[in-house]
């Protein structure tokens, strides 16, 4: 249940905003947990939508207590639950069920994760939602999808990158395969999920796609996405289907090397920073081995193309390593600069919130938070010149709106209290 002093403190301050955006009057229910699906519903809620997070009485989130923890609060949850009311419902019991059911009648969006066969078990499968509201979109986020041999097992972002080719392909070629130390794979679930989700909407409010006769009115409904999170990763990977397809090609590990260009690494200056160089354009690389004091390397006929200078990245890497190593980063950094030449420097943390760029940007905001005072997070993913997103609040405590969200839908206090008694709340 949740916390009563917490409950206290959030019926002291101030009521959540309105949300306003161009997602503003889009209801969604978030139901996921972890990751991919929740942070799909974030990326929504700082457009505008309505965010209304749906937690288990007794089992919260546990992205709330992932990662370090201030004071108890955990940190995660204050990024990922942003813009989200909070409220607790059980959907295994017969209250739970209709609650959710009242609710996604006047829903456009509902987010879950549950493996599948779950939400069905419970009463509350497609043909249920779909009837209760037949715009009703219905994101269903899961490590392997809807059907298949493995869909009923237990999913993570660590298995989709390991399934979907990118661990094969990361570390250095004579070590093991690597694994993100970070939610890679869901987070470009969650990016693909909101995109699924938005396409979704089109198509039920678009009058050409809503009728076979142009210009016809909307169809209106709502349809399920299946979304697997090791599709999006497979994606991500690049083109090896077409190269195994068409030429038997499978690539090897490669460090930080690419087999597409070269030089391409991350080289260690003088005064002992670390820079990456990118040389994708053929042109770059030229403005590069002119920097580094190797002109003559750019008349070599294998130089003329980025697979050709790939298959000389140890010729490469040794002039180019070789010239930063003798100079400070930030020369090495001038230099390029004048050259026009790709180069950044290796940030931690505390270099990106230095960062000049990243601050022009505002791309690390401060939020105010009734709990940690102020916290500082990951701004908007992009600007819009005319409808910008914006962050009103951070992550909320386990439940603290239930009885705002009940008491819209029409339910009195005496029966807010019974779901409460009975164990849905």
């Amino acid at each position: 249940m949740t916390d009563p002093s917490l409950t206290a403190l959030y019926e002291q301050a101030a009521p959540p905003p309105a949300p306003s955006g161009p997602l503003a009057g889009l209801r969604v229910l978030d139901l996921a947990t972890l990751f991919a699906g929740p942070l799909a519903a974030t990326m929504l809620g700082d457009f505008g939508a309505e965010v209304i997070k749906v937690e288990h009485p007794r089992r919260p989130d546990p992205a709330r207590g992932h990662g370090p923890a201030k004071d108890g609060v955990g940190l995660w949850w204050k990024l990922l639950g942003r813009n989200k009311k909070t409220m607790t419902l059980d959907l295994s019991r017969p209250g739970g069920r209709d609650v959710l059911l009242r609710l996604a009648a006047d829903a456009d969006v509902i987010i879950e994760n549950f493996r599948p066969g779950t939400l069905e078990k419970w009463g509350l499968g497609w043909p249920e939602l779909s009837a209760a509201n037949p715009r009703l979109v219905l994101a269903r986020v899961t490590g392997f999808g809807q059907f298949g041999p493995y869909a009923r097992r237990p999913g993570f972002g660590t298995l989709a990158e390991a399934m979907s080719g990118f661990a094969a392909l990361t570390g250095e070629p004579d070590g093991p395969p690597t694994l993100a130390p970070f939610g890679l794979a869901d987070s470009v679930a969650a990016l693909t999920t909101s995109y699924a989700i938005m396409a979704a909407l089109r198509a039920r409010d678009s009058p050409t796609l809503g009728s076979a006769r142009a210009g016809g009115p909307p169809s209106g409904r709502g349809q399920v996405i299946d979304m697997a999170i090791i599709e999006p990763m497979l994606t991500v990977v690049g083109p090896h289907p077409v190269w195994y397809d068409q030429l038997g090609y499978v690539q090897p590990r490669t460090g930080n090397r690419s087999t597409n260009n070269a030089p391409r690494n991350t080289y260690r200056t003088a005064d002992g920073y670390w820079v990456a160089v990118s040389t994708s354009a053929q042109s770059i690389a030229e403005r590069v081995m002119r920097l580094v004091g190797r002109p003559e390397l750019i008349d070599e006929p294998w130089f003329a193309t980025g697979e050709g200078r790939a298959r000389h990245a140890e010729e490469l890497d040794a002039a180019v390593g070789g010239w930063i190593a003798r100079h400070d980063r930030d020369e090495v950094l001038a230099a390029f600069e004048r050259a026009e030449a790709a180069i950044a420097p290796v940030h931690d943390i505390r270099d990106v919130l230095a960062d000049p760029q990243y601050r022009a940007l505002e791309s690390v905001t401060e939020v105010p938070d009734d709990e940690l005072g102020t916290v500082r997070m990951q701004n908007v993913l992009f600007r819009l010149s005319e409808t910008p997103g914006a962050i009103h609040w951070a992550g909320r405590p386990h439940g603290a709106d239930t009885d705002e969200v009940l008491t819209g839908l029409g339910l009195t206090g005496p029966e807010i209290a019974g779901l409460r008694e009975a164990g849905a709340l």
